[in-house]
């Protein structure tokens, strides 16, 4: 039996615009977009540019749906009311598993992030200590919480901005850095992966874009849902569009793409190489902020997840409990404990502990945004009748949808000729059928 949300809407707007901007703005561009430089070189701009607007299709969808009717499981709740039970069985774990291994990555991410200074330090130390502290802010309250995302995301926000305004200063008053850059516009050199590098950058891209949906899993703590979830989705897209196109064509302006280094951050490589430590010093700082905001958002929406799961008796019922102040105490500390096992890879596996976990959750957050696509078209179908009335609508439907749907499954057939992603496709199907088979004891368990 379907139990009701006790959660509070305590989340403003510039909190929800905060949470969605810390758990997309982390690892993927601070680290990953190092190599997708490399595999495609300055045309990584339209790499974004691409991804960007199926991102866009995406989070219209289910704003759609969150302006509609905002629920604290997002689109796992949509799944479940619009495709069936089974459909939002998956979708709830699927995301849950995604959050959590994302968790994970910014987690391994930051650890990387500190070698740049404290070398010598386990990496699993580090991550065992940030795992307490972020586990404690996200059980005082939701308020709290919004809060401390909102400065701590602020932190690279404002870093960024002021970034892109040093590099165009140094791009057009200190000519000579990239002598390469009047070439780019040779195909061969604006392409300098071919149509394989292009392709392959698209499945870091969508690496990058994985968490836009947490503002969607927010609105069921959210102030004025109706207000507040457009201009939240609105200025979140045009935001993030805005920081990783103009950050990834600063980075190919101010130096040689080919000579940047893939096993750091570019943000800090570059300026290091043009030789302004200081700012390559300030970055690093702006990195390590950017993972820990990302981890942030990222261990608030897994533990909303779970929470909703147990709503709906797909998880153990216990984990809907709440404190006084709403907050699902158990669902943070059961999800806190399964990142704990970040800790014990990166023990293991401490220099390829971030490709493992990127692989994974690559995989899992393409099927977050399948379902989400789907979702939506069946929600179109079955409100075509009050169509005209919705307040807040993905444009071009059904043609944006279906193109969305498409390039996710171009996306999943290159990471198959990816050496490092592969495996993340052929596991899918597996893990596929093992949901299906817990939801298949859960069924019975039930009756």
């Amino acid at each position: 039996m379907e139990k009701e949300s006790k959660l509070q809407h305590k989340l403003r707007n510039r909190h929800l615009q905060m949470i969605a901007l810390g758990g997309v703005i982390g690892t993927g561009l601070f680290f990953g977009s190092a190599k997708s430089i490399h595999l495609t070189g300055p045309s990584i701009v339209l790499s974004y540019i691409l991804g960007g607007i199926v991102m866009f299709i995406i989070m219209r969808a289910i704003g759609e749906m969150s302006v509609h009717q905002p629920h604290p499981g997002s689109f796992s709740e949509y799944a479940h009311k619009y495709i069936g039970p089974y459909a939002g069985f998956i979708a709830g774990w699927n995301a849950w598993f995604e959050y959590t291994v994302v968790c994970m990555v910014e987690l391994t991410a930051v650890t990387f992030f500190l070698d740049y200074w404290i070398p010598g330090v386990p990496h699993w130390i580090i991550c065992l200590a940030i795992l307490v502290l972020f586990t404690i802010v996200n059980l005082i309250s939701v308020r709290f919480f919004g809060e401390f995302e909102f400065w701590f995301a602020g932190i690279k926000i404002i870093a960024i901005i002021l970034m892109l305004v040093f590099s165009a200063y140094i791009i057009f008053f200190h000519h000579g850095l990239n002598p390469e850059i009047a070439q780019y516009k040779d195909p061969s050199l604006f392409f300098a992966g071919g149509l394989k590098g292009f392709a392959i950058s698209l499945v870091i891209v969508v690496f990058s874009f994985g968490g836009t949906e947490f503002v969607s899993i927010a609105a069921g703590e959210a102030e004025n849902p109706e207000k507040n979830i457009p201009r939240a989705i609105n200025g979140v897209v045009v935001r993030i569009l805005l920081f990783y196109i103009l950050t990834m064509l600063a980075i190919v302006c101010l130096y040689p793409y080919q000579k940047l280094a893939t096993n750091i951050s570019p943000f800090v490589d570059v300026f290091q190489k043009i030789g302004i430590p200081i700012a390559a010093e300030i970055m690093n700082i702006v990195a390590i902020t950017a993972a820990l905001s990302a981890f942030n958002s990222c261990l608030y929406s897994s533990s909303r997840m779970l929470y909703n799961l147990s709503l709906h008796g797909d998880s153990s019922t216990k984990l809907a409990n709440t404190t006084k102040k709403g907050i699902p105490y158990k669902a943070i500390l059961t999800t806190s404990v399964a990142i704990f096992l970040s800790v014990i890879i990166n023990y293991l596996f401490p220099e390829k502990a971030l490709m493992y976990l990127l692989t994974i959750a690559t995989g899992a957050i393409l099927i977050t945004w399948f379902i989400i696509l789907v979702s939506q078209m069946r929600f179109r179908k079955i409100h075509r009748h009050i169509e005209e009335q919705l307040k807040f609508k993905l444009w071009l439907f059904p043609y944006s949808s279906i193109f969305a749907i498409i390039m996710l499954f171009v996306v999943m057939l290159v990471m198959t000729t990816m050496d490092d992603m592969k495996l993340s496709v052929y596991i899918t199907p597996f893990w596929i059928l093992l949901l299906t088979v817990l939801y298949i004891i859960r069924k019975k368990c039930n009756k």
